[in-house]
């Protein structure tokens, strides 16, 4: 099928219009035309090989809502017009004992990322969701709640179930004590997320800046890292830290902040951080540990506990051809707190 999408053309290079094919339907395939897609700081990353393993022309995007405009002869679930969602993911084996536990983001054979994955059929490598239409395996497209507004869906498909996933696996409910470490894109996420569990929500921050917007988006209190007396104040207060700072960081000032058993979960950083001290672990059972996402059956769990909850990201709206300025202000973090493309501005 002949599409057309926004593309990195190289390394770093700014994204411009790409025409290219979608591969043909499978009798288990999902053909969607995309409404909305998030724009997430994996797609900068990406465009400029930071993490290795990109070929190009690239199309970035893994955060997509769209509408069903056919399907392949067995698949079951969906249907023509039916609005849907793909995250970060869209094949695994679905046959190991992780796909089996309802995790496919541990797939034993690597799971198909949406984008600059390679399909495992043909080899070729996954385009995503800046574009008209993408072709999903039905197992990895998502319902999406009536109750939610489909223009600011899009991001819950990768900062909702990053921030959501921990706090379920780690077992938050009304009275738990939650801290947050940043609040940008997957912070605010986190902040939503716990607060819709009846957790005990603060968030951390290096300054006071952002406290009144924290407050606003329902965390009962704010603690300022810089300040040691606060720090001081706060040993053993939290149950689950939700870390999101995206760039290497000491994590060694928030540890001593777990009560006894509690964990400091990494969400945002992918590669080094400083130096660890293991007192406050040793001392206090406490943990370090890291999540990826979640299983499908984990995201439609989240996706429908939003719409219950009524659970949406603040989203800022821009056209296809505003795409690269988005970039260069998403490294400024001058959003808040996440950008949506409307893709019918791909059409004009």
């Amino acid at each position: 099928m002949k599409t057309v999408g926004y593309a990195a053309q190289s390394q770093g290079s700014e994204l411009t219009e790409f025409a290219f094919e979608r591969r043909d339907l499978r009798n288990n395939d999902v053909e969607i035309e995309i409404l909305y897609c998030g724009v997430c700081h994996s797609d900068l990353h990406a465009v400029r090989n930071d993490w290795g393993g990109v070929k190009y022309p690239l199309i970035p995007g893994h955060e997509i809502v769209g509408k069903v405009i056919s399907v392949g002869n067995d698949v079951k679930k969906y249907k023509q017009g039916d609005t849907v969602g793909v995250g970060c993911m869209v094949d695994s084996c679905k046959s190991c004992d992780q796909c089996d536990n309802n995790e496919e983001q541990f797939c034993r054979e690597g799971m198909v990322g949406t984008y600059a994955g390679k399909d495992r059929e043909t080899g070729e490598m996954t385009q995503g969701g800046y574009s008209k239409h993408v072709v999903v395996r039905e197992e990895f497209v998502l319902s999406i709640p009536k109750s939610l507004d489909l223009s600011r869906v899009a991001p819950l498909l990768c900062a909702g179930i990053t921030t959501y996933s921990p706090l379920h696996k780690w077992g938050i409910k009304r009275g738990s004590r939650v801290a947050v470490v940043g609040l940008g894109g997957l912070g605010h996420m986190a902040v939503k997320n716990a607060v819709a569990m009846g957790a005990d929500v603060t968030v951390i921050g290096r300054s006071e800046s952002k406290q009144e917007d924290a407050v606003e988006l329902g965390a009962q209190h704010y603690l300022v890292s810089t300040n040691d007396d606060e720090m001081k104040e706060s040993q053993s207060a939290f149950d689950v830290i939700i870390d999101t700072v995206p760039v290497k960081h000491d994590l060694s000032i928030y540890t001593p902040l777990l009560d006894i058993d509690g964990a400091l979960i990494i969400v945002g950083q992918v590669g080094p951080v400083d130096e660890l001290n293991t007192v406050p672990l040793l001392m206090g059972r406490r943990q370090v540990a890291g999540s990826l996402i979640g299983g499908i059956a984990e995201t439609q769990k989240m996706l429908d506990f939003c719409g219950e909850n009524n659970v949406l990201p603040e989203c800022e709206m821009i056209n296809i051809d505003e795409i690269n300025t988005a970039y260069e202000r998403m490294e400024k973090s001058d959003v808040r707190y996440r950008f949506v493309i409307d893709m019918a501005s791909l059409d004009s």
